[in-house]
């Protein structure tokens, strides 16, 4: 005779525990399956007499509340942390025939209690059980629960592992350690690292706990209690020992908020993640449709223990963050590094313009209204607005720390973190390296501005020239577009170089192919309609001055491009302000 256990989901998607022990008591299957077909098919290689013990209820017909089976069973065993939860007909899992019960019919067992079939299947459930067999002062604390840490989950479940291997010496025995299905599951528990690891093993340490329930109401039913009936629903289980009683409760402690906070953004932090990489997506995506030049943008999500660090920061014995989940906002971070300072500026002014700025610090101000040089940067706190939040539900409620900078302000800034943190500075070299750090900063900052200056002179000196035209290529390139282009819209910001390859693509769709025919389309547009007419609160790059104009031109020849395939429904709506 075989003796099945299953803890048994509630639905075919969640992972079922399944075990078998022999008629001497030795594990011989131990599997996680899913279906009644996948369960049906294990068991198909141990035909033959058995008792299946299911974790599940098997008859159901309350409406609501309690079975009777319950509420008796409660009041033994509620006090040990070990009643059951109701089941009743009210719940949709149990509004049918419960899914016990329709398992039981697929492998032809019979589910009344005192059957003596060779092939029958019984209701059982393994808290009450541990508390009989191992006689527990409380139940072992090994499910997933608000404030439970997975040291702590982890713990209890290799107790209750422990628990059953001492069943060898017990009566009737059960001998579990020589299956290498019980070694494994036993070594990928103490080397959990995700409380969905222990999950998936504790589904097959409640079935082998099952099958043990099997072969001990068979070998001591005089030992074994039945709590209700087959009309009203019963489960079995061994009897709770005469003059057991409950451990005492230990004294509530009050959770550390710190630690909570921290376990919880560990366990949201792939969350935190998609949302960092949904924030580079939309900002890249704004940056690219304004034609801002920049050089990269780059997400950073908060490490948990980085996070831990900041959330247990004080200050005068006080918590600077009494909420870290809420008050510690740089958990998505990005970064846009540009190559001068008026595309920082530019950049600043487009989020200002698309999303919600929180907080706005120029770091680099900061730095010189206190009459030093240093660590310059624009230091943004973003969220979505609820138009924006509609399209990328990922980032509802997540604001992202945003760093705007030069590539020479992010040199310094990089090099700095990396010797003042990551380095170690003898106190005798300290004031020396700050003088150094001083004057490399004011060194980089004469050199954005100079930068600045030749971005400038360069697009003044380009004003009225005509590149020479390439006859054997038909498309504009981007060196003579750009050439172009800045001298078209004197002080508008120079945009990325495939920015201007991208735009040469459509230009060639609508047959412009050199810069006098580009030149004369543009003679008799009207710039600052356009301009009046977007509204723009940041400065468009050139690309976006040209992109207004053709669609200005074209319409909504323009919009069915080819190449503006990927943003048909933001065209149109530009194409209405400009109608307008």
């Amino acid at each position: 005779m075989h003796f099945v256990g299953i803890d048994l989901a509630w639905g075919e998607k969640a992972p079922t525990g399944l075990a078998v022990v022999d008629a001497d008591g030795a594990l011989v299957h131990l599997s996680a399956q899913t279906t009644d077909e996948t369960i049906a098919t294990a068991l198909a290689e141990f035909p033959g007499p058995c008792l299946v013990a299911i974790d599940a209820p098997l008859v159901v017909r309350n409406p609501t509340g309690n079975r009777p089976a319950e509420a008796a069973l409660n009041k033994d065993f509620a006090r040990f942390d070990a009643g059951a939860h109701p089941a009743n007909t009210g719940k949709p899992e149990f509004a049918d025939t419960p899914r016990g019960a329709r398992l039981a019919k697929v492998l032809g067992l019979d589910i009344n209690p005192a059957s003596g079939r060779d092939r029958r299947a019984i209701e059982v459930y393994p808290h009450p059980a541990t508390v009989a067999l191992f006689r527990l002062g409380r139940t072992l604390k090994y499910k997933h629960k608000p404030g439970r840490s997975l040291a702590e989950l982890r713990d209890a479940l290799l107790t209750l592992m422990r628990h059953i291997e001492s069943l060898a010496d017990a009566d009737p025995p059960l001998k579990v350690t020589g299956h290498p299905a019980w070694q494994d599951l036993l070594a990928r528990v103490a080397a959990a690292q995700r409380k969905s690891d222990l999950r998936r093993a504790e589904d097959q340490v409640d079935a082998v706990l099952c099958a043990y329930v099997a072969r001990y109401a068979v070998a001591h039913p005089e030992l074994t209690t039945t709590y209700g009936d087959l009309q009203n629903g019963y489960i079995v289980t061994p009897t709770l020992p005469a003059g057991h009683v409950p451990a005492p409760r230990p004294p509530a402690v009050r959770p550390d908020p710190v630690q909570q906070a921290v376990q919880t953004y560990a366990e949201q932090r792939p969350a935190v993640v998609r949302a960092t990489e949904g924030y580079v997506d939309l900002i890249t995506g704004l940056l690219d449709e304004a034609g801002i030049n920049y050089l990269t943008i780059a997400g950073r999500t908060k490490s948990v223990a980085s996070f831990a660090g900041k959330a247990a920061r004080t200050l005068d014995g006080a918590p600077v963050y009494p909420d870290p989940l809420r008050q510690i906002t740089d958990q998505v971070g990005v970064r846009v590094i540009t190559y001068v300072l008026s595309d920082v500026d530019s950049v600043v002014e487009l989020l200002a313009d698309q999303l919600v700025v929180l907080e706005d610090r120029d770091m680099g101000l900061e730095t010189a209204n206190a009459g030093r040089y240093g660590y310059s940067s624009r230091h943004l706190l973003i969220t979505l607005g609820e138009e924006a939040a509609a399209e990328h539900a990922e980032l509802r409620g997540r604001p992202a720390s945003v760093q705007v900078r030069t590539v020479l302000q992010h040199a310094w800034a990089e090099f700095e973190h990396d010797i003042r943190y990551k380095g170690s500075v003898p106190a005798e070299h300290a004031p020396d390296l700050d003088r150094r750090f001083t004057l490399a900063a004011g060194l980089l900052d004469l050199a954005d501005r100079e930068f600045s200056t030749i971005q400038d002179r360069l697009q003044e000196s380009m004003t009225g020239r005509q590149p020479e035209a390439d006859a054997a290529d038909p498309r504009i390139s981007a060196q003579d577009l750009a050439a172009f282009l800045a001298g078209r819209f004197a002080g508008t910001g120079w945009s990325r170089t495939e920015h201007y390859e991208w735009i040469s693509g459509l230009l060639l769709e609508l047959g412009v192919t050199s810069l006098q025919e580009l030149g004369s389309l543009l003679g008799a547009v009207d710039g600052a309609r356009i301009l009046d007419r977007m509204g723009y609160r940041y400065p468009p790059g050139a690309v976006r001055r040209l992109d207004d104009a053709l669609l200005d031109v074209f319409g909504d020849r323009y919009v069915q491009l080819y190449g503006n395939g990927h943003r048909v429904d933001a065209l149109r709506s530009r194409l209405e302000k400009l109608r307008a």
